[in-house]
């Protein structure tokens, strides 16, 4: 018996991480985590890589004594979304099923 966890492609996990920003406005970085199906330590190196490149962006808030962060995408995270990501998407569409 084969394991139900899918993969899914670098350029799935950016578009994913993108549209939630978009669909949401904003996320703190544990809601974003969450709703995108990521593993914390694992993407964080990504998301900073994101924010490196300007396709969201990272502030801070104090909530008492608690810093939280919040992602946002920006303009060029949205451009880069609908000009390259979802024609790519269309192009080469996501394996639902754990075949190929």
């Amino acid at each position: 018996s084969g394991s139900h966890i899918l993969y899914r492609d670098r350029i799935y996990i950016i578009k994913d991480v993108i549209l939630k920003l978009v669909e949401y406005g904003e996320l703190n970085h544990t809601a974003l985590v969450s709703f995108c199906g990521l593993n914390m330590p694992k993407h964080k190196p990504l998301i900073e890589d994101l924010e490196t490149k300007e396709l969201i962006t990272r502030s801070l808030i104090l909530v008492g004594k608690r810093a939280i962060t919040i992602y946002k995408p920006s303009s060029k995270g949205i451009e880069f979304c609908k000009s390259i990501l979802e024609p790519y998407e269309i192009m080469f569409p996501r394996v639902v099923s754990g075949f190929r």
